[in-house]
């Protein structure tokens, strides 16, 4: 009786005389060939440039934004003679008009240095006032039930597109009526009163992206409103408070329209008291450049002090 003879193996062993290598598909030299002619070019001069050309771009604009700051820099350390007599790029190659003169008599000058205590007395408690009272606003619209919830919200939406310029007169009249016109809490209550509105909008915008659930937590733990609004929603809403803090701060430290209305002539901030150095035939140049300075580095510095929190509050929005 024979064996019986096995099945033929339906691949060919390895190595066998017969076993062929499997096909690979040819490339077609002609495929691939069909370029986008717009993708084309943004791909060539990155490949080109690395990323160079638009640093250079950037470097370019953000030199033509400086160049006005670098030239009252320039000159504030330059005397009258010398400012009337060339400008202020001449510094670079006549170094010696450098002086600290023009600082030595803004510093002595009790007139200026009263005008910036009182832009910080009034932005300080301006800033701290609507950011806190916004923020309080901003939790009840977003997170609290009360009768007309949505009503007063748009009240409140409205309230953004009346401008400055309509309520001066009625709210002069109002103040003088009340014994605060001209007087620092004055322009306290009405940076106030119109920074609030869009205090109110933004906080409240931000507060409704924290989850509900961690919020019913924390009710759950014992929490009530205040802790929870202390413990919960300020530190997550820290970066959006940020924001609206530099934007309030930047608004009534170079407010000078309601300054020059309803803050005392006799002691007035520092955007009016430098306006008051401007003359008909001529300036005081001397303190102008200086005293300008100051008070455009001041903003700058709080600025750049929470420029992270800054960021974080404005990309917030966009990522969540």
């Amino acid at each position: 009786m024979s064996a019986p003879t096995p099945a033929p193996s339906a691949e060919p062993q390895a190595g066998s005389a017969g076993a062929r290598p499997a096909a690979t598909p040819t490339p077609d030299p002609k495929a691939g060939t069909a370029r986008d002619p717009r993708r084309t070019l943004g791909s060539r001069l990155t490949a080109l440039t690395g990323g160079t050309l638009v640093r250079v771009v950037l470097v370019v604009i953000a030199l033509f934004w400086l160049m006005p700051a670098a030239g009252l820099l320039g000159s504030s350390f330059r005397d009258s003679a010398d400012i009337a007599s060339s400008g202020w790029w001449t510094v670079f190659t006549d170094p010696g008009q450098l002086t600290v003169a023009n600082y030595d008599a803004l510093f002595a000058n009790d007139a200026i240095i009263d005008s910036l205590w009182v832009t910080v007395g009034i932005t300080v408690p301006s800033t701290a006032l609507v950011v806190l009272l916004g923020s309080l606003a901003g939790y009840a619209f977003a997170w609290l039930d009360f009768p007309g919830r949505d009503w007063w919200f748009l009240v409140v939406v409205g309230l953004l597109v009346v401008p400055v310029q309509v309520a001066l007169i009625p709210v002069a009249k109002l103040f003088n009526t009340l014994g605060i016109f001209e007087t620092a809490p004055g322009v306290i209550l009405f940076h106030t009163a119109f920074g609030l509105p869009f205090a109110v909008f933004l906080l409240r915008n931000f507060f409704l992206e924290i989850p509900r659930e961690l919020l019913e937590a924390a009710r759950l733990d014992g929490a009530g409103e205040i802790r929870l609004f202390t413990r919960v929603v300020l530190p997550l809403g820290g970066p959006a408070i940020a924001s609206l803090g530099i934007f309030q701060f930047l608004w009534v430290w170079n407010d000078m329209l309601v300054a020059l209305i309803f803050a005392d002539s006799g002691s007035p901030p520092i955007t009016v008291a430098l306006q008051q150095q401007v003359r008909q035939f001529g300036n005081n140049i001397d303190v102008l450049a200086p005293g300008a300075f100051i008070s455009m580095v001041i903003p700058l510095a709080v600025f750049f002090a929470f420029q992270r929190q800054f960021v974080s509050g404005v990309m917030a929005g966009a990522v969540k």
